[in-house]
């Protein structure tokens, strides 16, 4: 892989894509500021994916749509092929590649988006994830559109919706799995830009299942009905058993209580008490036995605040919503997807840290689709935060990595 790395870095068209690259930094980090100044809440991405359709086409890009879901899908068809913005051509027969980066945020619709520049610094809610990453997948489909880079497989430049928190990666789900226009089969690769950086190469996928668990009882005065199942002392049990479960380390797994909830007055025992639960792992099969684990944990707690109440008053139930479930699994180390990326990443003077995370490549990697993420390059830091920075210390680097990873998997030369 390394051999091929360096046979891209002296290709003519590679090379001149590099130099479009380097020499359009400036635009790409005013791309990646007007970006995120314009809201994407999740589930509310309308607006954001409208405007990167629009640079989609301005770019060059074929067949460029809006899909059910909201996503923004664009093609590069090979062979040069140039498109004129958004003209529909047949649909390239060949399993494609995917660089994707998602389109919306953690920041609710009262959060302003407004982007400062303090020196070196850019500012604002969202500025890197995933600003970032939608500049460098506009950056990397203009550079290869404008050079004319002849790849042998198609090239799906794509912006998703419903990466964060609450989307369960609705999105890329809907990419993968539901139904598209192009009839060409699964992808041979999925590269996601998310955030900054360029050490990080993200093979595993971790994964997660969030609930929503709700404990309800006949409720009544905190004093008169002294004596009957009490949903918060039911979330108090549950959260107590939940904290003592054993850790597992080989591989690492994990279940957090992350809010809680109920009641409605000082005086009164609660009709109802809620707690939402936050379960992860890298492996499937410690995440479903960890499922197993977690259910009749909370079982037992109701079972323990049922034995307790007075005899003859109704008993507690308990309903579960699953709120998120989000794959894992991994694309192995020796995979020529993750050796490409360690190679660019030699190539380029840094090391590579394989590592894991939660990003849209969970679900390829679930599907047998070889995936990883990478960052775009740069600097940043407050992730999630209104204080969110970005600093562009090496940030066409980021961009540059994604293009010989992108090149390397579409069969460029």
């Amino acid at each position: 892989m390394n051999d091929l790395i360096s046979r891209l870095l002296a290709h003519d068209r590679i090379r001149a894509a590099r130099h479009h690259i380097e020499r359009t930094d400036e635009l790409t980090l005013a791309r990646q500021a007007s970006l995120s100044a314009i809201p994407a809440p999740t589930g509310a991405e309308g607006q954001r994916a409208a405007r990167v359709a629009e640079l989609f086409r301005e770019i060059g890009l074929t067949n460029v749509s809006v899909d059910q879901a909201g996503n923004v899908q664009g093609w590069l068809n090979g062979n040069g092929e140039k498109g004129d913005g958004g003209a529909q051509h047949a649909a390239p027969l060949q399993a494609p590649v995917v660089l994707a980066a998602h389109l919306d945020t953690v920041f609710g619709a009262d959060v302003g988006v407004a982007v400062e520049r303090r020196g070196h610094r850019l500012e604002g809610p969202g500025i890197s994830d995933n600003a970032r990453g939608l500049a460098a997948l506009v950056a990397v489909a203009e550079a290869m559109v404008a050079t004319r880079i002849p790849v042998a497989r198609p090239i799906l430049f794509a912006a998703t919706v419903g990466e964060e928190g609450s989307g369960d990666l609705r999105g890329v789900k809907y990419l993968l799995n539901g139904k598209r226009d192009a009839g060409n089969g699964k992808p041979i690769a999925f590269i996601a830009l998310d955030g900054a950086g360029l050490e990080r190469v993200i093979h595993r996928a971790l994964g997660s299942k969030r609930y929503h668990v709700t404990f309800r009882g006949p409720g009544g005065h905190s004093w008169a009905a002294f004596g009957v199942a009490n949903p918060a002392n039911a979330v108090g049990r549950a959260a107590a058993l939940l904290a003592d479960l054993p850790t597992r380390q080989t591989p690492r797994t994990t279940c957090a209580v992350v809010r809680l909830g109920g009641g409605t007055g000082l005086n009164s025992i609660p009709q109802e008490a809620w707690l939402d639960l936050d379960l992860r792992s890298e492996d499937p099969k410690a995440l479903a036995q960890l499922d197993v684990t977690v259910r009749a944990a909370l079982e037992r707690a109701g079972d323990d605040e049922n034995r307790r109440r007075t005899p003859g008053s109704p008993p507690l139930r308990i309903e579960l919503q699953l709120l998120g479930d989000r794959p894992s699994g991994l694309t192995p180390r020796a995979h020529p997807l993750v050796q490409a990326a360690v190679a660019a990443n030699r190539a380029l003077g840094h090391d590579a840290e394989l590592t894991s995370a939660s990003t849209d490549a969970n679900v390829p990697i679930a599907l047998g689709i070889p995936a990883i993420a990478l960052g775009a390059g740069g600097m940043a830091g407050d992730a999630h935060l209104a204080t969110e920075w970005y600093e562009n210390v090496e940030g066409a680097l980021g961009i540059i990595r994604a293009l010989l990873v992108t090149a390397a998997m579409a069969e460029v030369g």
